[in-house]
């Protein structure tokens, strides 16, 4: 008995995982890496990675792609240290703009790194290298 091919296997959630972004390659790499460990993570997850300024790709053009993999829920990921301004007001205004885009789609702003513990032993693995 012959078996039909099974259809390709969609995401249904996705993380765009959003950092500064900055003028100089360097900086924006940083980013790179870290969604590639989250892919690594995430079980065939969608990790897209956007910036809010100064690079690229953009929010709304990561987002969008998470959509067309067919994400019916996208977790935007802060890769910020605290929740400033470009987390409480500018990532939020991007959250609304999502949300009227694609209204089929849940969009979820996650909290910034923020005082998690262990960023204490990142810092204290940072200070040893200095000495």
């Amino acid at each position: 008995m012959s078996r039909s091919p099974q259809p390709e296997s969609r995401p249904t959630e996705a993380v765009v995982l959003i950092a500064h972004g900055s003028r100089l390659a360097e900086a924006n790499d940083d980013a790179h890496w870290m969604a590639e460990q989250l892919r690594r993570r995430g079980a065939g997850q969608a990790v897209e990675v956007a910036f809010l300024e100064l690079a690229e790709p953009t929010i709304e053009s990561a987002a969008a792609r998470c959509v067309a993999a067919g994400a019916s829920r996208v977790r935007l990921l802060p890769y910020f240290l605290s929740p400033g301004q470009h987390v409480r007001r500018d990532l939020e205004a991007w959250r609304q703009r999502l949300i009227e885009r694609f209204p089929a789609t849940s969009f979820q702003l996650c909290e910034p790194i923020g005082r998690h513990r262990l960023l204490v032993d990142v810092l204290g693995d940072r200070l040893g290298e200095g000495a």
